[in-house]
């Protein structure tokens, strides 16, 4: 699948990077100001590498920029992303009700099975024999 210009191994290093709750609330932190990694860490009960990890899974994913000021490198949500994120899964609903659609026409379209030949002769003796005794006194 392709989705304006974007690969499948995009899209997958997008969505694996959505995946984890750390990196989205990571992302959630840097939409309205640029946040520096260890102000990051700050937040997190984990090491500052293992924030630096998540946020370079989510950079390599295009989903947040890196800006110098000063000595730091602030990290920043990059809003076409997460857009670029959205297109993939209303692509993605495009598609499967498509094909939702073309079973239901299928389905309507099919007559559905005609009358049988008539009882399994596998069945034993009891199918189709029309037993008085276990239909006598019952409404129809």
């Amino acid at each position: 699948m392709v989705v304006d210009g974007l690969t499948d191994e995009t899209v997958d290093r997008l969505f694996h990077a959505l995946a984890d709750a750390t990196r989205r609330d990571i992302l959630r932190r840097c939409v309205r100001s640029g946040l520096s990694v260890s102000r990051l860490a700050e937040a997190y009960p984990m090491s500052f590498a293992a924030v630096q990890k998540h946020v370079t899974v989510l950079e390599r994913a295009g989903l947040i920029t890196k800006r110098r000021r000063g000595r730091e490198r602030l990290v920043h949500t990059d809003p076409g992303a997460v857009d670029r994120a959205r297109q993939a899964l209303d692509e993605l609903e495009t598609a499967w009700r498509a094909r939702v659609d073309r079973m239901s026409g299928l389905l309507a379209d099919d007559p559905g099975p005609g009358p049988g030949p008539g009882p399994d002769p596998g069945a034993g003796p009891e199918a189709g024999s029309g037993d008085k005794e276990t239909t006598e006194g019952q409404d129809r």
